[in-house]
């Protein structure tokens, strides 16, 4: 099953059919550690939309409310290793080996609503930093009592030249306005979850591929359960939170993002987010 949020309400779509609840709250309607089962009561009290497809999107909004986006770091060794490279003219290298293997993971606040776009908006790079990437990471839909409900894809946007610099000014390279995205749904699965999930990603740049990656989310070094109990051990969240994966997908230092480009990230069964930079 997979949620939108829309500007006037929730679409739902289950079973192919595509549902639309009108002027419902989204903070209190994901914020249900039985969402799956609300959504099954949902939608057998309503009639299928007809064209409700093209409905959900020409109204269709990044999935946050009143969350806050939190993101990981160093979960994948990929990851560790780019962090490493990019750091060791400033001595930081040794952070991120650390933080790869230690028990406590690295986490840190990302963005709220203000600073996120959603599919087909406008994500940016800093105009202070000269090396820039994507990071396309799974993100989990939790609840206020650290339940994970369910799954969206998100862009985790870097300054690398920035944190590079100095590993203290990782908040300067992580958070300015759009410097993320999220969607283009949150999928809420009737069973479990898929365990080997494939992450995708595309940049074009004038309508050729100028880089492609692919990781399977079970080379992830922590389980989503460990990282949201460690989000969770002094921080409250009454609206709940999306959190960030980390990312294992990282390009080289010869590339970096240019106004223009087109980001796709696809993660089945969720779907693709596509964003534009400026």
């Amino acid at each position: 099953m997979k949620l939108f949020k829309l500007h006037h309400g929730i679409g739902i779509e289950r079973k192919q059919r595509v549902y639309i609840l009108e002027h419902e709250g989204w903070d209190e309607f994901v914020n249900d550690d039985n969402l799956a089962g609300k959504i099954r009561d949902v939608v057998h009290a309503l009639k299928p939309v007809e064209g409700g497809r093209e409905m959900i999107l020409t109204s269709l909004e990044a999935p946050i409310q009143s969350q806050e986006l939190w993101a990981s770091g160093v979960t994948y060794k990929r990851s560790k290793v780019g962090r490493q490279e990019e750091s060791k003219n400033a001595g930081g290298g040794d952070f991120y080996a650390r933080a790869y293997e230690a028990e406590r993971p690295e986490l840190f606040f990302k963005s709220t609503k203000h600073r996120i776009v959603g599919h087909g908006e406008f994500v940016r790079i800093r105009k202070d930093s000269v090396w820039n990437v994507p990071e396309p990471e799974l993100t989990l839909m939790i609840t206020s009592s650290a339940s994970i409900v369910g799954y969206t894809i998100g862009n985790d946007m870097s300054s690398r030249s920035i944190e590079g610099e100095n590993p203290l000014y990782l908040p300067q390279a992580k958070t300015y306005d759009g410097c993320a995205s999220l969607g283009p749904c949150i999928y809420v699965p009737e069973g479990e979850a898929p365990k080997d999930i494939l992450i995708q990603m595309e940049v074009a740049r004038k309508g050729a591929k100028v880089f492609e990656g692919s990781v399977s989310f079970a080379h992830m070094t922590r389980t989503p359960e460990k990282l949201v109990s460690f989000l969770y051990r002094e921080c409250t969240f009454p609206h709940g939170s999306l959190l960030m994966t980390g990312t294992g997908i990282v390009p080289t230092s010869d590339f970096t993002l240019e106004i223009g480009d087109r980001i796709q990230i696809t993660i089945e069964p969720i779907g693709t987010l596509e964003n534009t930079v400026v």
